[in-house]
């Protein structure tokens, strides 16, 4: 076959080809957008349904049509056809809603998407002449049965649509040179490799030749073989090892002699069927890349990645197998992945608290407001105090969540950790004592301070020392010790996330029971603990995870079942030249202002308890669960409004908003944000709030954050 008739071929194999793979989603296209009429227009939805069912039917047969005969005009019928029916189906819809001004037009450009992206005609005037059809079918009708009123969108349409055509007409005709170029090399490149068959047949015998001469000069590269950075080993098709390089024994530690005529799967740590299997593999010609772990003559082991491949010398089959230690490798990714797997875990943890947070307050909010009915008797006023309880119970433990799934925000001082170590055992060593547990104190007094939250520095330290205590049933010995290391380049092999730098290590060592390999990456998740039900809430752990990662530092696990357990927590050093400020600057004393208050809470009990509170002190308040209308309210009743008290995360109109659009109406207003989140500092550097309230509340903190920044005249609200 010549060149020009295998073009031709590829031509037709190729639009055939693609009309198939342009009309299979094309369907699935029409009835998808069914979704957008729903949205647009839903009094239209049923008629545009029944227009995208007879199109989508039409194409679907134009699909299947595609595949039944071959011939260059039959395929261009089909092209055209599609292209009359789905336009066709496209201008109906425009003319049934809104005509010229219709956003339906850009259903013309996907057409154009479609056909001239898609379908190669290898003529640019096939492809401009469908281009225009399709716009006919769009302009025409449009001329005919409607009334053009606004000229300027119009105009705006079809130079969109223009637009599309010049593109991709000129993108089509683009890739169609390029899908010729590209033919017509296949060609050329299907005549070279005939020949190259010939060279290649030469080629092999001469590598044959090559190969014995080769053997013969082995010698010459014993160098590289033994200064290779990896270990390397040769063996035979039984496993015994045949060669082996200088870092292969260095590896192992085990002498040459002791190596060499030693079956391979003596060292190797895995099953026999492992073994046996990919012997078996490289022998039979695969190349093998794995992991296992090989045994050294200290009777630790140590993981390899090894690269193996069989090499037929004169007819005998050699194994050669390259190993690299990826101890440090494997346990850096642990590393990274636990620290990973906790962020997920932690965005979770933060947004249940924020929803548990709201259902709280509205619980709570709404016990103090029974609570004020005189009537009510000695019993009901009974389970009131236990529900009080028991939300304030669930209150604190959302807290450790929230603190577990913290930002990043701590309140940054200068903190001598030596001293917070002295502080927290010896408020826990007496606890820890009638359990028979002695508490030592390895501590280096020539640490630099941290920059840190001395109060969470204390929650970690005492939860590491309880989970000590707690692997110790019979007693024990807790030590906490604390050193200072500057780390450079290494800082990433001692952890992922820590940056070269000046760190305080703080240690806690037990001599418990250790912890099993099978839950060693579980240890930090929330809620997970070994303990027995009702003994645990398996938070500790979780929170000093939080804590730790909030002061940009890292925890790292050592642990042996029966040996004992230590967790080595690596802190930041404060800089010697640094001048500490507060993290939180004081909030000047606002002006007061008189009005109204309103109120924006999409969490309706919560919404009912405060508009009560607040009214209870004889203020007008205006109660919204909706942000968009608490903007409209806002718009209408600015001049009377004083105070606005808003959630922050909100469903589709954010809080955050909210305040920047009311701050813009009336700059003067003052603003109460409020979240289940613990984002105080956050919400001040990001919008213009006056205050801020953490979820769950009570009416007497409440009440306290109205009048500072409310001065209460009855008057003007009665």
């Amino acid at each position: 076959m010549d060149k020009q008739n295998y073009i031709k071929q590829e031509q037709l194999r190729l639009i055939q080809y693609w009309i198939s793979l342009v009309f299979g989603p094309g369907v699935f296209v029409i009835f998808s957008l069914s979704a957008l009429d729903y949205l647009v227009t839903p009094e239209n939805f049923s008629k545009f349904v029944l227009y995208r069912l007879v199109a989508a039917s039409v194409v679907a047969l134009l699909y299947f049509l595609n595949k039944l005969k071959a011939n260059k005009s039959f395929k261009l019928f089909l092209v055209i056809t599609s292209i009359v029916v789905v336009s066709g189906m496209v201008e109906l819809m425009i003319l049934s809603f809104g005509g010229h001004q219709s956003t339906y037009y850009a259903g013309m450009i996907i057409i154009y998407i479609f056909v001239l992206g898609f379908l190669p005609f290898f003529s640019l005037k096939i492809t401009l002449s469908f281009a225009v059809l399709t716009y006919s079918i769009y302009f025409f009708p449009i001329l005919i049965f409607d009334e053009i009123t606004n000229v300027r969108i119009f105009i705006n349409n079809n130079i969109f649509l223009f637009a599309a055509i010049a593109i991709g007409a000129l993108w089509r005709h683009y890739n169609d040179g390029i899908l010729l170029k590209k033919l017509s090399l296949e060609y050329d490149l299907s005549q070279e490799k005939e020949q190259l068959k010939v060279y290649s047949t030469q080629l092999e015998d001469l590598v044959a030749h090559r190969t014995k001469e080769l053997a013969v000069s082995e010698q010459k590269y014993r160098g590289l073989f033994d200064y290779a950075s990896d270990g390397v080993a040769v063996y035979d098709s039984s496993g015994i090892i045949i060669n082996v390089n200088r870092k292969f024994v260095e590896l192992h530690g085990f002498p040459v002699e002791a190596l060499i005529g030693t079956s391979i799967k003596l060292l190797d740590a895995g099953t026999d069927a492992e073994k046996e299997e990919r012997i078996r593999r490289l022998l039979d010609g695969e190349s093998l890349i794995y992991e296992t772990k090989h045994y050294r003559k200290d009777g630790e082991t140590i993981l390899f990645e090894i690269s193996a491949k069989g090499l037929d010398i004169e007819g005998d089959i050699y194994i050669q197998a390259f190993h690299r230690d990826i101890s440090d490798k494997k346990r850096l990714q642990e590393q990274l992945f636990q620290s990973q797997k906790m962020d997920s875990i932690g965005m979770l943890a933060g947004g249940l608290a924020h929803d548990f947070n709201n259902v709280i307050s509205g619980v709570m909010g709404h016990v103090e407001l029974l609570s004020d009915y005189d009537n009510l008797d000695a019993g009901a006023r009974k389970h009131l105090a236990v529900i009080e309880s028991s939300s304030r119970r669930a209150s604190q433990m959302i807290s450790k969540l929230l603190k577990f799934a913290r930002t990043g925000t701590v309140d940054v001082q200068p903190v001598e950790l030596n001293s917070v170590v002295r502080d927290t055992t010896e408020l826990i060593s007496k606890t820890l004592s009638h359990r028979s547990v002695e508490v030592r104190l390895e501590l280096d007094d020539a640490i630099p301070h941290i920059m840190g939250d001395s109060i969470q520095m204390e929650q970690v330290i005492m939860n590491l020392m309880v989970n000590a205590a707690d692997a110790m049933s019979a007693g024990g010995t807790v030590t906490v010790a604390t050193a200072a290391k500057d780390f450079g380049r290494l800082a990433a092999f001692i952890h992922p996330l820590l940056a070269p730098g000046s760190y305080v290590i703080l240690s806690v060592t037990d001599t418990g029971t250790g912890i099993p390999d099978d839950i060693r990456d579980k240890i930090f998740d929330p809620f997970f603990t070994t303990k027995s039900q009702g003994k645990g809430t398996g938070l500790g752990l979780a929170m000093v995870y939080g804590i730790v990662k909030d002061h940009k530092g890292a925890v790292n696990v050592a642990s042996q079942p029966g040996k004992g357990t230590t967790f080595e927590v690596y802190i930041p050093a404060a800089p010697v030249s640094r001048v500490f400020q507060s993290a939180f600057p004081e909030i000047p004393e606002p002006e007061r202002a008189m009005g109204s208050v309103l109120i924006v809470e999409d969490n309706s009990d919560l919404l009912k308890f405060a508009s009560e509170t607040v009214q209870a002190l004889g203020y007008r308040v205006i109660s919204e669960g909706n942000a968009i209308r608490a903007l409209q309210l806002f718009k209408e009743r600015a001049d009377e409004i004083a105070l606005v008290i808003t959630d922050i995360f909100m469903p589709l109109f954010d809080g955050r908003d909210l305040i920047k659009n009311i701050k813009a109406i009336k700059p003067s207003v003052k603003v109460i944000a409020m979240s289940g989140y613990q984002i105080g500092e956050f919400v001040r550097q990001d919008i213009p709030v006056d205050d801020f309230m953490q979820k769950p509340f009570d009416s007497i903190e409440l009440i306290k954050r109205v009048n500072k920044l409310v001065r209460p005249y009855r008057s003007l609200f009665s």
